[in-house]
């Protein structure tokens, strides 16, 4: 993960922060970095975190262009810079986030697992027409409910019942799992294999879905006992 770029989901869509540094530095590494999850970010909505860098229009005019052309959109520019505000302005962003009601805020973080791999913390039942897409992996805490849906480019570990659509190894990982104390999703997805959950037969228990000769079987899950 490059320091310079952090990427987090928002209830908007992703929010990118930079780093420390100057424009043209970082405005090449947080377009590489774009690249290199082309797929995964693809038809995405962005909001920049761009610190105290002083921006002029024809930067945004560019970033705009840039992203648009690779086919995400650029909707706002954070700054602390009052200049970058008044030209991001200018060219038709917003500079600042809405915050969602409480009811529907989320308490989201960013951990470093083993290994450096990243993983998205959020604590809350994702309701319907509710989407969490993130380039690593994704841990509820809540349930997941049907009309909701969850990308991951890693593993998903759901905290609670999952009813709503999952996709795990977004980004083609075949070795990515998805856990659930209920796990009974309208649709489930490792990597390109597709699985819809058969009817509940039984009390729900804790399970783990992942692919074995490439097909998606579910087994026990002992979250005491795993290791993922």
């Amino acid at each position: 993960m490059n320091s310079k770029v952090q990427v987090k989901g928002i209830r908007d869509g992703l929010l990118v922060t930079l780093g420390e540094g100057e424009w043209e530095d970082l405005h090449r590494t947080f377009l590489d970095h774009i690249d290199q999850q082309r797929d995964f970010l693809k038809g995405g909505r962005l909001a920049l975190n761009v610190g105290v860098i002083h921006l002029k229009a024809n930067d945004l005019s560019l970033l705009v262009e840039e992203l648009s052309e690779r086919g995400l959109i650029l909707w706002a520019v954070l700054s602390d810079s009052l200049q970058t505000q008044q030209t991001a302005h200018s060219v038709g962003l917003e500079t600042q986030i809405k915050k969602p009601h409480f009811d529907e805020e989320a308490e989201t973080s960013i951990s470093l697992l083993q290994g450096g791999e990243e993983a998205v913390l959020v604590r809350r039942t994702l309701r319907s027409g509710h989407s969490l897409q993130y380039p690593g992996h994704i841990v509820i805490i809540g349930d997941v409910n049907p009309g909701a849906e969850i990308v991951a480019a890693g593993d998903v570990i759901v905290w609670g019942q999952l009813r709503g659509m999952v996709h795990a190894g977004a980004e083609g990982d075949e070795q990515a799992v998805v856990c659930a104390l209920d796990l009974s999703p309208t649709q489930l997805r490792i990597g390109s294999q597709i699985a819809v959950t058969p009817k509940r037969r039984g009390k729900p228990q804790p399970e783990l879905a992942h692919l074995e000769k490439g097909l998606v079987v579910a087994e026990t899950w002992d979250p005491k006992r795993e290791k993922l």
